[in-house]
């Protein structure tokens, strides 16, 4: 079942510069190690020492976030679309004066 992983700009270089790579898998977690496969050092980016989604870089299925579903564990389907969304920090914001 090939889905489409979408790549985010800073993790790129992992992916030889594509915006995409189409991986197969039954869940999520199936889908991170055969990306890891095709662009080797990826998935220690998206997930951390323990194998679980790192903190601060979300990942949505269909515009789903996966941590509102059964996490790793939830089930892709053929054709779905897995997109890799790094989490952006603000700070205080300051206006002079």
């Amino acid at each position: 079942m090939p889905s489409t992983v979408k790549i985010p700009t800073p993790l790129r270089s992992f992916a030889k510069g594509r915006h995409e790579v189409r991986v197969p898998g039954r869940d999520v977690r199936e889908v991170l190690e055969n990306l890891e496969k095709e662009c080797t050092g990826i998935r220690g980016r998206i997930c951390d020492e323990t194998g679980e989604l790192r903190r601060f870089v979300n990942l949505f299925l269909n515009e789903e976030d996966i941590r509102y579903q059964r996490g790793l564990d939830t089930e892709v389907k053929d054709g779905d679309v897995l997109s890799v969304v790094p989490a952006i920090a603000g700070g205080l914001w300051r206006t002079a004066g």
